[in-house]
């Protein structure tokens, strides 16, 4: 299958898309800001240390203090096993590198357990472990690659071979070591000059993550809106042999525009996905977890058994949900509730699906089988917030709720005010208020009773005004024998 990447600038952001055929399976926002710093390492400094949990805070510049778990700080003798107790106290300084960038109202999670990331391999400095990627199934391949990282690991260091190793040749891959331990050598060297706070080391670029990532093999095209960044992963693909690859993107349109991505990426906002059988999804996130409903809509499909229908419907929407779960960026906990079946052989069957279509994830996935409810739960590794909450801001109305206040309420809530107008000793009471809702208040009489008892002899003016919120109003008592109103002011029945 054909896949591109594209690579666009707007402001300093970096958007960043990646299609399998025409279809977009990721997207990311590299901000300006530098939001998601995972992979950046500092110089920081303990600042509490909590026994009971087994973990310290540190300051490292951040405006929240990061989380350190004593599994992520090596023990005293440099061998880089995980810490039985906290090794550190108040005061000390710390290199720290970012495992999690800072989500919501919870800070950085951080590790002195130090990793570099490289295309084919990942070099883990005073930690003397040999790994080999678990996309690396054949068990031949696997023992040969941790051949290949005992003879190129320094001593006391430790390598994890990446899924594309077995597809380097040993001299780039004892390049590509020699290269990721400078630079481990120059944090160092940074980190023994820095200040308390201060940027040792910056993780690569979206776009040279990306590229690190991925086979290139399989890519066929990677276009770039920036001419800056063009050239330098133009030098990037030439090192590695595939010099045709990138294409500097001029034209009059914009980029995300011309290759059809901005209306696919607008999906990720929607909460229903319609799947190509008629059937849709339907998402619904809350703080902790994510739950996919999957519904057969308008598809009846394409026998008289109604399990079969069934059972074809959960399959496709089995690999639309691994590919939402990787376009949204989805994290954490992510329940599924696939369409009831009888069959217990089409429940495996589809739980398997989902989890061969999460292999091609390069975030860490874990499916489990099908519970007592007939639901399906799977982890998504989560290093930085889903994309929903980096296209979006909250509703300033709503305040994240998704919901606003019914006419009626907002109406008693009015009733209240102008209640409380009257109790203070005014005799007249001065409403504005949305249009919309003022209209509701006169075709539903909702003031009609009170207005003939408990008010009478009193007046209600209300001024409707067309740009104001549903849920805002003012309102506001007088007493002067002359009212100065504009033209729109109704009395109130």
């Amino acid at each position: 299958m054909q896949k591109n990447m594209y690579f666009d600038y707007f402001g300093g952001d970096c958007f960043a898309a990646v299609t399998e055929g025409d279809r977009l399976v990721e997207f990311h926002i590299d901000p300006a800001s530098a939001f998601d710093i995972s992979g950046n390492i500092y110089k920081g400094r303990v600042v509490n240390v909590l026994e009971g949990m087994q973990a310290a805070f540190v300051a490292f510049g951040q405006a929240k203090n990061g989380y350190l778990a004593a599994g992520d700080i090596p023990v005293a003798d440099g061998t880089g096993e995980i810490s039985a107790n906290l090794n550190v106290k108040v005061g000390d300084e710390v290199m720290v590198q970012v495992l999690k960038s800072p989500i919501g109202t919870k800070g950085a999670r951080l590790t002195m357990n130090l990793s570099f990331v490289g295309k084919h391999l990942i070099y883990l400095p005073n930690t003397p472990f040999l790994g080999v990627s678990r996309k690396i199934s054949d068990e031949e391949e696997r023992a040969r690659m941790l051949a290949l990282a005992e003879k190129l690991r320094a001593d006391g260091d430790g390598l994890i071979m990446r899924t594309n190793a077995p597809l380097a040749d040993v001299k780039t891959l004892r390049t590509e070591a020699k290269y990721l331990q400078g630079m481990y050598q120059a944090a160092r060297e940074a980190y023994a000059n820095a200040g308390v706070g201060d940027l040792v080391h910056h993780d690569a670029d979206v776009h040279v993550r990306l590229l690190r990532d991925f086979d290139l093999t399989e890519l066929n095209k990677v276009y770039i809106g920036s001419e800056t960044v063009y050239r330098r992963v133009e030098s990037i693909l030439k090192r590695a042999g595939r010099k045709n690859l990138a294409v500097l993107y001029d034209g009059p349109r914009e980029m995300f525009d011309y290759f059809g991505l901005e209306k696919q990426i607008n999906e990720i906002l929607s909460p229903r996905v319609e799947l190509s059988n008629g059937a849709y999804l339907v998402f619904d996130k809350t703080e902790a977890l994510t739950v996919i409903d999957v519904n057969t809509g308008k598809f009846i499909g394409n026998t008289d058994s109604l399990e079969d229908t069934v059972f074809e419907t959960n399959l496709l929407a089995a690999k639309e949900v691994a590919r939402q779960a990787r376009l949204r960026n989805m994290g954490g906990i992510v329940v599924v509730d696939f369409i009831d079946m009888e069959s217990e052989e089409h429940r495996a069957a589809v739980v398997e699906a989902l989890r061969e279509a999460l292999k091609s994830d390069r975030a860490k996935c874990n499916v489990s089988e099908t519970s007592g409810l007939g639901l399906v739960q799977f982890t998504r590794k989560k290093s930085k917030d889903d994309n929903t909450v980096m296209l979006t801001k909250t509703c300033p109305y709503c305040k994240g709720t998704g919901v606003v206040l019914s006419d009626t309420y907002i109406a008693f809530k009015i009733k209240i005010a102008v209640k409380n107008c009257f109790a203070q000793g005014y005799e007249n009471a001065v409403v504005e208020l949305n249009a919309g809702i003022f209209a509701q208040i006169l075709s539903k009489h909702m003031f009609s009773h009170t207005v003939s008892h408990s008010w009478k002899g009193k007046r209600v003016y209300m001024i409707p005004h067309r740009t104001y919120h549903e849920e805002f109003f003012t309102v506001r008592g007088d007493n002067s024998g002359v009212m100065t109103l504009p033209d729109t002011a109704r009395l109130l029945y």
